[in-house]
């Protein structure tokens, strides 16, 4: 049995009806707040249509229920939360359009990310590590659906890994707000109170994340079919590639192209949807 996933702001009946009819459906389930399209013939046309309607589609190929799932591996900036912390923490600074438009050539793939960040990280030489504790309690918010998927995802029986080239007083924060299994960020060093401009050990890069989410795995004794991945940017495809299903969320086109299902226009508590 397989079937296909139609979800977003609003999803009107006509448009069910017209999808229906696309992708050959046998009938329309409402699964609370998206709809199950059963036994699709066809995938053509949809893509197309949803993106006109703008609504996201999953083309589940088997049932699977989200426990049957071991782990849930997630980027932080721009996916777990709105913002990316360092070009907030440079408009502390002054030098957020400088910085953001370094980071949106990294997130593109367009330049090295570890030399990316080193650059970025050097601007904020010289800033008060308080600036650090207010940009959590100002600037971070969760990305709409978070605290729900992550509630479902727990009663499932999933870990959660969150994985980031963001920066540990970040994440630690949230690993205990949220209740997160395993974190794995970069570490801004300081001295007399004040950010140096660098980072401290090895940055955590695309290969960092990938080796974080293998480490996790191999911790649980999980399997590749038993990884759920979410992200944005270029530099999450590596550790998006090593799992069974990949969740573009609001991302860049690079990865879009690459991932099993794409989010554009609903929150990250789609995921539910995907395996009710």
């Amino acid at each position: 049995m397989s079937y296909l996933v139609i979800q977003g702001h609003e999803v009107e009946t006509p448009d069910l009806k017209e999808l229906a009819k696309l992708s050959g459906a046998a009938r329309i389930e409402n699964i609370g707040n998206a709809f199950r399209l059963h036994d699709y013939k066809t995938q053509q046309g949809v893509a197309a249509y949803c993106a006109g309607a703008k609504l996201d589609f999953a083309f589940v190929p088997r049932p699977r229920r989200l426990a049957d799932f071991r782990l849930l591996v997630m980027d932080m900036d721009s996916t777990l939360i709105t913002i990316e912390t360092i070009d907030e923490l440079a408009d502390l600074v002054g030098r957020k359009a400088e910085v953001a438009a370094v980071t949106a050539q990294a997130m593109r793939g367009e330049i090295e990310y570890d030399e990316s960040l080193r650059r970025r990280v050097a601007v904020l030489k010289g800033l008060d590590e308080s600036a650090l504790a207010r940009l959590y309690e100002e600037r971070v918010k969760l990305s709409p659906g978070a605290e729900r998927m992550i509630a479902g995802v727990k009663r499932a029986g999933l870990k959660i890994l969150l994985v980031s080239g963001g920066f540990t007083h970040v994440t630690d924060r949230l690993k205990t707000r949220l209740g997160l299994d395993y974190v794995r960020s970069n570490t801004l060093k300081v001295k007399n109170g004040k950010l140096t401009g660098e980072l401290e050990g090895r940055i955590v890069n695309a290969d960092g994340k990938r080796e974080a989410l293998l480490s996790a795995r191999d911790e649980l004794g999980a399997t590749r079919d038993q990884i759920i991945a979410i992200g944005d940017g270029a530099n999450d495809l590596k550790f998006m590639s090593v799992a069974g299903v990949s969740v573009a969320y609001h991302a860049k086109a690079v990865v879009r192209e690459k991932a099993t299902y794409c989010f554009n226009y609903v929150g990250l508590d789609g995921l539910l949807n995907l395996y009710a």
